[in-house]
């Protein structure tokens, strides 16, 4: 939690939330594998910290809405909705219990600006401000895919776009995108080794 607290400036009800998280995470854990059974234990760091990488980025307007495409047990929507209770949030994902998981955490922590989807990204019909996502895919294989569900114009000092968290080599699918697009290292944000090979892509649809 300490790491948290670190980089972000939190209200006491933000606090007993992200605390929650240290509780539920694991205990959910045990039944359905959410995260990494050996990476457990960096849950602070690894997921919800490194979800918290958009906000470094976004400093989101009221009334924001974000699409996270694939959240798996709720990365990064639920981090950063605990962050910005004002925006709002809709999780979707393919695999039903790990949604039943994101939804129950998000239940327990008191989170009433997220809704869920247990389906695929082709039966979402709805427009959102900003897609996010945490590797899901590749960025030039998802573009094509979402960009029905990006609203038009922009109120946040960007365009309505894609933000995705990545790591590793993304030369070859960030090369042959037509749109425009920002590459970020999430180590000019946070000093911890872990982020020095983890980035954050926007890009502008």
């Amino acid at each position: 939690m300490e790491i948290i607290e670190k980089y972000f400036t939190l209200t006491p009800r933000q606090q007993s939330q992200m605390e929650a998280l240290s509780r539920l995470y694991p205990e959910w854990n045990e039944k359905i594998n959410v995260v990494s059974r050996k990476d457990i234990d960096n849950l602070y760091e690894h997921h919800i910290l490194h979800s918290l990488g958009i906000a470094k980025f976004l400093h989101p307007v009221p009334d924001t809405t974000f699409l996270d495409l694939g959240t798996g047990g709720g990365f990064p929507g639920i981090p950063l909705a605990i962050l910005w209770p004002e925006c709002n949030f809709h999780l979707i994902d393919r695999i039903g219990k790990k949604i039943r998981v994101a939804q129950d955490i998000a239940d327990q922590t008191g989170l009433t600006n997220v809704t869920f989807q247990h389906g695929d990204i082709g039966e979402c019909r709805r427009r959102y401000d900003f897609v996010i996502s945490r590797a899901v895919m590749r960025l030039d294989e998802m573009i094509p895919l979402i960009r029905k569900n990006i609203a038009p114009g922009g109120k946040n000092g960007y365009p309505n776009g894609v933000i995705v968290l990545k790591g590793g080599e993304l030369a070859g699918e960030l090369s042959g995108l037509k749109c425009p697009i920002i590459e970020e290292s999430l180590s000019t944000w946070f000093d911890e080794e872990f982020f020095k090979t983890k980035k954050l892509i926007y890009a502008q649809i």
